[in-house]
């Protein structure tokens, strides 16, 4: 038996679809349920675009930032050499002064970052880069502490005791010798002198921001008996304590041990 399509048409014009209610707290819900989704799903791509940009800074620039939102500690590392005006060749690892010094100052004036943790394993470089970074270290307001890991050969000396408090692990070595010039050299005497006040602004910088003597850094610095073709010495981690120069032999739990209590006076 059929139908024709206007007794169907008739059929639902008397009977209307009837649509189930919705009520208002039922709406209300949906709202909400919609609205937490949106909420989490905006915190999951912020929190993918965090963790993008951690391993971007720990990728180009070997700094990350640790600890909760009121407690942040920005770690920076200073490995390689450290190069200056001029590149180094692609095989050799190096840290960047032009890199570094922008870092240190936006740390310094962040909001958000209240403290900065140097981890250096250095073989030196360029004195003049390595001295400027240095100076911006001492020259901060905020708490700042360094550990000597492997080692902080030369330029790498003042960089270690730039920090506020100095740590050297215990397996770890400092290597201290005077300044050095790579191409062309001429042999006059007004080369001679600019040697000297190069050396001179080294040391005044070691001695001002250390325990170390004077006439003890310059006697290691010039020491013939030690090194087999080279002048200078390599002090390990005690004799660095014992001198002066570091502040204590120590790890990254204790330098972060003093971060966060210097962190808590400051907030007192």
């Amino acid at each position: 038996m059929r139908c024709s399509l206007s007794c169907m048409r008739q059929v639902f014009a008397e009977k209307p679809l009837i649509k189930s209610p919705v009520s208002a707290q039922t709406k209300a819900e949906m709202g909400v349920f919609i609205l937490d989704e949106f909420e989490e799903r905006e915190a999951s791509a912020c929190e993918r675009e965090q963790e993008l940009s951690l391993n971007e800074g720990i990728k180009e620039f070997g700094s990350v930032v640790t600890g909760g939102e009121m407690a942040a500690i920005h770690c920076l590392t200073i490995v390689g050499q450290i190069e200056g005006h001029q590149g180094l060749p692609d095989n050799v690892k190096t840290t960047k002064y032009e890199h570094v010094m922008p870092l240190i100052a936006a740390v310094e004036e962040s909001c958000e970052i209240e403290a900065l943790l140097i981890l250096l394993n250095t073989a030196g470089g360029d004195v003049e880069a390595g001295l400027g970074i240095a100076e911006l270290i001492a020259g901060m307001k905020k708490p700042t502490a360094s550990i000597v890991l492997g080692g902080s050969h030369s330029i790498g000396v003042p960089l270690a005791v730039a920090a506020k408090k100095s740590y050297i692990a215990p397996s770890a070595i400092m290597t201290i010798h005077p300044v050095r010039l790579n191409g062309l050299v001429i042999a006059v005497p007004q080369s001679f002198s600019y040697f000297e006040r190069m050396q001179e602004r080294v040391v005044k910088f070691v001695v001002s921001n250390s325990k170390v003597k004077r006439e003890k850094y310059v006697e290691y610095m010039l020491r013939t008996s030690e090194l087999a073709n080279d002048v200078g010495s390599v002090i390990d981690s005690e004799e660095a304590v014992n001198c002066g120069l570091v502040d204590a032999v120590g790890n990254l739990s204790d330098a972060l041990d003093y971060l966060h209590g210097e962190m808590e006076k400051r907030k007192a």
